[in-house]
């Protein structure tokens, strides 16, 4: 009987083994995380679980009898260390000590892991980053009134934990070295809605400048400002954690990379999640996706793939944020330079609109803030690649499928 191994406990990691069962698979299946804690979703880490909206329990993909009721042999605590491909087997390490798992297939969703400052203080015990459940806990309970918060990145994990600690009562002073809020993800004309948005909230930024030195209760910026804190939380992005493939041999280049059915170049292993740097043919190219979605959806795809099914893993990127009382969703990747036009429909003063990023005439992205129920639509019009007429687009009256 055939025996999946699943190296990384994670939203995509735990999708996948519920697919394997969903389609049948009555092999052996593995499942093996670093943390203690069972596979959970990483969202309401930065939102509802932050402002303590959230139960602890709402985090975790399935409750802890799951696993054992189908079949999943689920190892918290315990770590992948190496993979030896002509073993067709990987390395552990963990509460019981070192040991050995055998394959027939092999996935990887490893995830990533928040980038790290390096500068005098960066090691102190204020300063704090947000990746996992126990880092969530760490900010929430740091979150008092009162307590002065810098936040290094304008970025989505900086601005959700700035909107936390704003909504705990919290003075906050943003640091992003680019000019503008979430300037690489959305580009700076997006980037300024959100940035008024938090200035609406007394949160003072500090674009063109980055931390050079963290003191208690204070912080050094480039610019040799001296900006008061009590705590520093770092957000200035993620990296895929590939070491573990790239020691194995596999391909990797900002993540390992895989084709569009997510196999790795060894045709006995898959990844999928934010490790995962895989071809997407509606794009035209690769792409490494840090955002929910593509764990919710790459894991299920990658199982299918190691089941033999044909699989041509294609979705147009998805992500969503709360912050206030603003939601938004947005699919597509707009980043600057791939755009060369935005249109705007609905009301931007009142913060309820869609804007569509557009390159050539056609429609690359778009996002819809405080409008709901539309962005199956938006993607939709991101997948039919045409060039829709903009004074339709544009006008509200006109429902988006008749655009």
């Amino acid at each position: 009987m055939p025996t999946f191994v699943i190296a990384g406990a994670s939203l995509a990691g735990a999708k996948a083994a519920e697919t394997l069962r969903d389609e049948g698979f009555d092999g052996e299946i593995v499942l093996l995380g670093t943390e203690p804690e069972l596979p959970y979703e990483r969202p309401p880490l930065s939102k509802g679980y932050l402002l303590g909206k959230d139960e602890r329990g709402s985090v975790f993909v399935h409750p802890e009898d799951w696993y054992a009721e189908h079949g999943v042999d689920l190892r918290m605590g315990v770590t992948v260390t190496a993979i030896d491909r002509a073993a067709s087997q990987v390395v552990t390490s963990g509460p019981a000590g070192t040991g050995t798992a055998h394959y027939d297939k092999l996935l990887l969703t490893t995830g990533a892991s928040p980038r790290r400052l390096s500068f005098p203080g960066a090691d102190r015990d204020e300063v704090l980053y947000l990746r996992t459940v126990s880092d969530s806990d760490r900010l929430r309970a740091a979150f008092q009134p009162g307590t002065r918060v810098a936040v290094a990145g304008a970025g989505w994990i900086g601005l959700e934990t700035t909107a936390a600690a704003r909504e705990a009562g919290c003075p906050v002073t943003v640091l992003e070295p680019q000019p503008s809020a979430l300037h690489d993800q959305i580009g700076p004309e997006l980037g300024a809605v959100f940035a008024d948005l938090h200035r609406s909230h007394d949160v003072q930024f500090r674009f063109g400048e980055r931390a050079e030195e963290f003191r208690p209760g204070l912080v050094i910026t480039s610019a040799g400002a001296e900006i008061p804190a009590d705590l520093f939380v770092v957000g200035i992005g993620a990296a895929p954690n590939d070491q573990l493939a790239a020691a194995a041999g596999l391909e990797v280049s900002n993540g390992v990379l895989t084709d569009e059915a997510l196999r790795t170049s060894d045709e006995n292993i898959f990844a999928a999640g934010d490790v995962a740097n895989s071809v997407n043919p509606l794009l035209g190219r690769r792409v490494r996706v840090e955002h929910w979605a593509n764990a919710l959806n790459g894991g299920p795809a990658a199982a299918r793939s190691m089941l033999g099914q044909p699989v041509v893993y294609d979705p147009v990127p998805y992500f969503y944020s709360d912050q206030y009382d603003l939601g938004m969703e947005c699919a597509g990747l707009p980043s600057p330079g791939s755009y060369d036009e935005i249109a705007y429909r609905g009301d931007r003063a009142a913060l309820e609109f869609i804007a569509f990023w557009l390159s050539r005439g056609t429609v690359i992205a778009g996002m819809n803030v405080n409008v709901w129920d539309v962005n199956d639509d938006i993607q939709s019009l991101i997948r039919s690649a045409r060039q829709p007429d903009l004074s339709r687009l544009t006008n509200p009256e006109i429902p988006l499928p008749e655009v």
